[in-house]
């Protein structure tokens, strides 16, 4: 009995600990950010040039041990996050004005001053921790802002490192010490800490619908994406099936399927789907036989529904091995064929590993229908892929498809942060209103500044308010 007392003793301080760097934490970047708000637009450039120029020098090493800590992804996909996170990133960044007047109206007379947010909490999410980190802090230094993360309890060794190098290198160009922190005693209380801090002004998340929700009700202002489940919809009017497939099998195999934009189902058009499947085979796809379909869906998904998060970021052999399946030894995405979206077939929910459900529809409308079921399922907001050259289906998809970002062929993990499209490099999908997410937008700097807006008459007040002559 006395052990058992003892036990509880111990968890009881690690929690006590955690909850009270966390405060430690948010009142540090609270006196911080007075520093911070007073730097000009040259200053700010320095810091964020200098993180950048950091970033790219320790991706690789950081690449490592991110996959070493979590067991997830792919070394060399955590080493291309990491350098986007630092370069395409901030040269998006470094290009916006975030100090003093950034815009001027002439004609309405209006001119449009930047102010920071103040200090934000950041969640950091398994699947992305060092490349998370790295994005985060360039746009909240960008913005003036101090940022404080709360990384996942199975990546605290790669996101602390990340952020000291991040701190380390923003104090060198002459931030002040503690303008980007990482808690290293982690835990839910002490993360709910944070988040309901005074001190914290905006909470950025990133991860799945449990933190999108953590997120909102901490009672604070926040930006939080959600899960994607993204659709892929191949139409007979597709110009060449053997890019799309491999554009498909490169992108979901990508870190071993973690990114939240990577494909999640394949929907063709019944009268080219044979044609895809080959080609899909061509390029690493293994088409699972109906038992072995059945055995891999136990080990993916829990009782509960949810995916087993065991086998999130693992790769197709590793996947294949414990479920008793022989794949060919080129294989790199595990395929099952579908019929339906629900509960009732696992394969239509959001699995973050290489493995992707293929539907065969009629036509495109169908294909439009089940994009939107599979949408609805668990990624309404975030992305839909169309691979097509008949402007009546882009059309369609454009204007009905359920989703925020509609790719025209492009595949969705690298078109949707940016990459191979011209939306703002991010690391941060917003699904809007229709995931539960207050921006639609990929989330970038701007949405880390107040914007305080000087107006001038422009209509004569005088005679306002009287009557009669």
């Amino acid at each position: 009995m006395e052990e058992v007392g003892q036990k509880m003793s111990a968890i009881q301080d690690v929690d006590l600990v955690a909850i009270q760097e966390a405060r430690q934490a948010a009142r540090h970047a609270q006196a911080v950010q007075e520093h911070l708000a007073r730097l000009d637009e040259a200053a700010v450039d320095r810091i964020v040039a200098a993180m950048a120029a950091a970033g790219q020098e320790a991706a690789e090493e950081l690449a490592r041990v991110t996959v070493e800590e979590t067991g997830m992804g792919v070394y060399e996909h955590k080493v291309f996050k990491n350098r986007y996170a630092v370069g395409a990133v901030y040269e998006a960044v470094r290009r916006t004005r975030t100090v003093g007047v950034i815009w001027h109206d002439r004609e309405r007379k209006l001119l449009g001053i930047a102010e920071p947010v103040g200090v934000v909490a950041a969640l950091v999410p398994v699947t992305g921790p060092v490349a998370t980190v790295f994005f985060n802090s360039l746009i909240a230094l960008k913005g003036r802002n101090a940022i404080v993360f709360a990384p996942h309890p199975r990546a605290v060794k790669c996101s602390a490192a990340a952020a000291a190098m991040m701190e380390a290198a923003a104090c060198a160009a002459g931030a002040p010490p503690g303008a980007v922190q990482c808690l290293e005693h982690v835990s839910l209380p002490a993360t709910n800490e944070l988040l309901r801090h005074p001190g914290v002004s905006l909470i950025l998340g990133t991860g799945g619908a449990a933190m999108v929700r953590a997120a909102y009700s901490a009672g604070k202002p926040a930006i939080a994406v959600g899960p994607g489940n993204v659709p892929a919809y191949v139409d007979r009017s597709a110009a060449d099936l053997r890019q799309v497939a491999r554009a498909l099998v490169d992108s979901k195999s990508f870190d071993n399927g973690t990114p939240c934009a990577a494909e999640q189902s394949v929907v063709a058009d019944r009268q080219s789907a044979d044609a895809l499947k080959r080609e899909l085979r061509r390029q690493g796809a293994y088409f699972l036989r109906p038992e072995e379909s059945v055995r891999l869906a136990g080990m993916l998904i829990g009782p509960g529904g949810a995916m087993n998060p065991a086998v999130a970021g693992k790769s197709a052999r590793y996947l294949a091995e414990r479920a008793g399946i022989r794949l060919p030894e080129d294989c790199r995405v595990i395929v099952a064929e579908a019929a339906a979206v629900g509960p009732e077939e696992p394969y239509s929910a959001e699995i973050l590993a290489p493995v992707l459900a293929f539907y065969s529809v009629s036509d495109w409308r169908a294909g439009l229908e089940r994009c939107n079921e599979l949408l609805a399922f668990g990624g309404l907001g975030h992305t839909c892929t169309v691979w097509a050259t008949a402007q009546e289906v882009i059309g369609a998809f454009s204007v009905q498809a359920r989703a925020f970002r509609v790719l025209v062929n492009c595949p969705g993990t690298f078109g949707s942060i940016g990459h191979l499209a011209g939306l703002t490099p991010s690391f941060m999908m917003g699904t809007g209103t229709w995931g539960g997410s207050i921006t639609s937008d990929n989330v970038g700097v701007g949405h880390l500044i107040n914007v305080r807006r000087v107006a001038y008459e422009t209509v004569p007040w005088e005679g306002l308010g009287r009557t009669g002559s």
